[in-house]
Order: structure tokens, then C-alpha cells, then sequence
């Protein structure tokens, strides 16, 4: 009961943080307002989903990362990520952006229960590669929000017309600029995760490692990411090229990870 009541209230403060962010992109003053008293009680909620996150994962000495709760702890470290990127980057717009969706994904561990405890989570290296692997997904998922929203920018000021809720946004070439060292940083932590899932499965899983659907697409979005970060110091790629490549790295880790996790659990049950 006493999670049920955290859970609630952390939902609440999000969708009335996002209302009154929202509120601030119609008056022009989202950025002021994110940098003021009340984007700095936006950790409060944040701090409550990550104290249920830790309960949620961590429950009877085990080891859960279902389906639900990694989508909820993807949104969460994206928001935590935003919100210490606020005191560097005008980011206001973006953080109102994640806040309804990290409410949504709250709920998600509670409405959909399920039990997959993983085994050998005593290790360290079992716990520093999921911490790796998590953060990785996290970074990339902000990438590939900066990604659509810079679509849709340049698509409207093609148009000249950009709605409301897009003209708080930081410059292009600030979100360019986030968006390639969101990926950097995302590419290091990847080739982390790879590497030590190759070299030390039979320590962190307690098997020996297998060439499987999970693995495949993992290394196609390295391969990738891995492209896109070359051509950009090489040849100078942004816009749509970025966009482009981008939205299809993300595609294949979400297939490697999420994709199989969701038919694991959810249509095979297992």
C-alpha cells in the first residue's frame, strides 16, 4: 500500500509538472520557469520513481527487469539526464516533453505485474553491465527524441509554421549539437555492454555466450551508430541524414532488447 501511494503520488506531481510546463511554452517562459524554484522540485517526483524503481527491481533479494520495468527506468534516467542537462543546456521545452511519459511508464510496473528474477545478481560485474546497458538505452532514446523533434522542425520552418509547442525548443544546431554527444556518449557505453556481454557472459549470465537474435541486432545498431559518428566528424552529416540513421540505429536496439523482451514475457510467457 505504501508503494501504491508513492506510485500515485509521483504520477500526479509528473502530469502537473508537464501542465505547468506546458502552460509555460504557451507564454514564451518554459526556460525561465525550468531554471526557477519550480524546475528544481522536479526531482522531487523523480527521486519517488526512482525509490519504486529500486523496490520494483530489487524485490525479494531478486533481480526484475521486465519488459515494464526497463521502459519505466529507461524514462526514468532519461529525465534524470534532462534534468541536470537543464543547468547547461536551454532544455525546458524537452523536459516537459519527457515528463507525461515518464508518468505513464511509472504505473506501467504496477498495472501489468509480472515475475522475471533473474539469477547471479550478486555479481558486480552482473550489476555493472545492466547499469551500463541501461544507461546506453537511456541516451539513445534521448537521441532519438532530439532526432524526431529536429524532423519535425526543419519540416516546419520549410513551411514556415512552427507550432507553439515547438518554438521553446533550443535552436537546431543546439539540439544537433546534444543530440551527436548524446550519441557519442550512448556508442562508448554500447561497445561496453558488447563487449563485456562477449568476453564475461559465462561470469554475468552464468552460460557461455550464444550468437542469438539479441545479439544480432545489438551489433547492427553499433555497426550503425558507429557510421553515423564517422560520417559526422568525416564528412559532416546533421539534418536529415542524422535523423535518418539515427531513427534506424535506435529501431534495431530496440529490437534487440525491448522487441525480444516483449515477446519473451508477454506473448510467449516466458
Amino acid at each position: 500500500m505504501p508503494n501504491l501511494i508513492l506510485s500515485l503520488l509521483a504520477f500526479v506531481s509528473y502530469f502537473l509538472l508537464a501542465a505547468y510546463f506546458w502552460r509555460a511554452n504557451a507564454c514564451g517562459e518554459c526556460e525561465a520557469r525550468c531554471r526557477g524554484a519550480v524546475g528544481h522540485l522536479s526531482l522531487f517526483p523523480i527521486a519517488l520513481h526512482g525509490y519504486l524503481l529500486w523496490q520494483g527491481i530489487f524485490s525479494g533479494g531478486g533481480f526484475d527487469l521486465g519488459i515494464f520495468n526497463a521502459l519505466s527506468l529507461i524514462a526514468w534516467l532519461t529525465l534524470l539526464v534532462y534534468w541536470v542537462a537543464r543547468f547547461f543546456y536551454p532544455i525546458g521545452g524537452l523536459q516537459a516533453l519527457v515528463l507525461p511519459l515518464a508518468a505513464v511508464t511509472l504505473l506501467l510496473p504496477g498495472v501489468f505485474p509480472a515475475d522475471h528474477q533473474l539469477t547471479h545478481t550478486d555479481l558486480l560485474a552482473f550489476k555493472v553491465h545492466i547499469a551500463v546497458a541501461m544507461l546506453a538505452y537511456s541516451l539513445f532514446t534521448i537521441a532519438m527524441l532530439h532526432a524526431v523533434l529536429i524532423s519535425l522542425v526543419e519540416k516546419r520552418l520549410h513551411h514556415a509554421t512552427l507550432p507553439r509547442v515547438l518554438r521553446s525548443l533550443p535552436p537546431l544546431l543546439t539540439m544537433e549539437s546534444l543530440l551527436f554527444r548524446m550519441i557519442g556518449i550512448g556508442f562508448i557505453l554500447l561497445t561496453l555492454t558488447l563487449i563485456s556481454g562477449v568476453l564475461f557472459s559465462e561470469e554475468i549470465f552464468g552460460k557461455a555466450w550464444q550468437f542469438n537474435h539479441k545479439v544480432l541486432f545489438g551489433f547492427i545498431s553499433w555497426v550503425v551508430f558507429a557510421v553515423l559518428l564517422y560520417g559526422h566528424h568525416v564528412y559532416g552529416w546533421r539534418g536529415k541524414i542524422a535523423v535518418r540513421w539515427t531513427v534506424s540505429g535506435f529501431g534495431f536496439l530496440l529490437m534487440a532488447y525491448l522487441g525480444s523482451k516483449f515477446v519473451l514475457e508477454q506473448l510467449l510467457h516466458r
